[in-house]
């Protein structure tokens, strides 16, 4: 088994950690092309746990190359890459981000490699739910609330009440793009963040009143469910949240336009998150927690029907693992057993 990175003090960290002697460290930049390539052919199956869309899509590309099955916890469907702030995405020249997208899918079926797309939390633990509910009964709605904090009481003390718990310059990307959603029956496009509601989590011991709101994190529903009428994904936050993200954008703090300010230019949300990031760390006696509350309306027998899916996980201290890094970490891991024993070989999509 090895493990990959940038850096060489966080693989020993990782190593150190594991306590494993098995594990093979390698230091490798994933957006270096060929060395990627050479690595991957020695290993059965790749998982990839990277920061951006472009890292992910170079990641991916290598693994199909290498003729090497892979797993992806952030892009939630290579296959129709979004237009929306690509972060870096490079696609070949004169190639469409959606041909780009079937180039992958089409590279993968020639070479045999099997890709299985977001399997994380959200996207992934969240897909899995709610696509059992859609196939138990004729389902007409689904919305999946999923989201990543900590608890409520700890969230008064940090700005935004909120904590890092993945990349947060991904995060403000999601609050700042246009979002696909099936409303009606129709796509459409929405703004992200748009849809608040308030609702009551009353399950798994716990009895609280969260708010959220859409964001874009499981568009291959709108292709492979196009039966639904109502489809959408938001992000679960304490009270609060979203209206100093809202005034955040007011004041152009989101935007990714470059600005000069006495001779040095930079992007607003790089500055953000560069003052307002190192704030939303763990404080002492804070524990994070991720939250799970997907619903599908539907009929059975004539019968309207509401089945709900609903997880409540918090950080291990005792083990040192984050609530993210469980719910993250144990899909991807179920997901990867997956495709080594080959439950998915011979599916009808490479990028399934």
């Amino acid at each position: 088994m090895g493990i990959v990175g940038r850096n060489q003090g966080s693989l020993d960290k990782v190593r150190d950690w594991i306590k494993s002697d098995k594990l093979d460290l390698h230091i490798l930049d994933a957006l270096g092309r060929g060395a990627a390539e050479k690595l991957m052919s020695r290993y059965d199956l790749c998982i990839n746990a990277l920061p951006d869309r472009r890292s992910s899509h170079r990641a991916l590309e290598a693994a199909i190359s290498s003729g090497t099955n892979a797993l992806d916890v952030l892009e939630e469907y290579h296959r129709r890459p979004e237009n929306r702030e690509t972060e870096g995405l490079e696609t070949p020249q004169g190639m469409s981000l959606e041909e780009y997208g079937e180039s992958l899918h089409k590279r993968a079926m020639d070479n045999g490699v099997t890709i299985l797309d977001g399997m994380g939390f959200a996207p992934g633990l969240s897909n899995v739910t709610l696509a059992q509910g859609i196939r138990n009964v004729n389902v007409h709605s689904a919305k999946a609330r999923v989201g990543g904090t900590l608890g409520q009481k700890s969230a008064q003390r940090h700005p935004l009440k909120y904590i890092i718990t993945w990349s947060f310059a991904h995060v403000l990307r999601e609050y700042s793009i246009k979002v696909l959603v099936r409303d009606l029956g129709r796509v459409v496009e929405v703004d992200a963040i748009s849809g608040k509601e308030n609702f009551r989590f009353n399950g798994s011991g716990h009895d609280i009143e969260p708010e959220c709101a859409i964001t874009p994190r499981m568009p291959s529903f709108l292709s492979t469910s196009p039966h639904l009428k109502n489809f959408s994904e938001k992000t679960i936050r304490w009270p609060g949240h979203f209206d100093g993200i809202d005034a955040l954008e007011e004041c152009g703090l989101l935007s990714t336009e470059e600005v000069n300010f006495k001779g040095v230019v930079f992007r607003p949300r790089d500055f953000l998150v560069a003052t307002v990031g190192p704030k939303l760390k763990l404080l002492p006696g804070d524990r994070d927690v991720c939250i799970m509350w997907n619903t599908v309306h539907g009929e059975l027998g004539g019968d309207e029907l509401m089945s709900d899916f609903y997880m409540w996980s918090e950080g291990d201290e005792t083990h040192g693992i984050s609530a993210m890094s469980k719910v993250t970490g144990f899909s991807a891991a179920s997901g990867s057993q997956a495709l080594r024993m080959g439950r998915y070989k011979g599916g009808r999509n490479s990028c399934t």
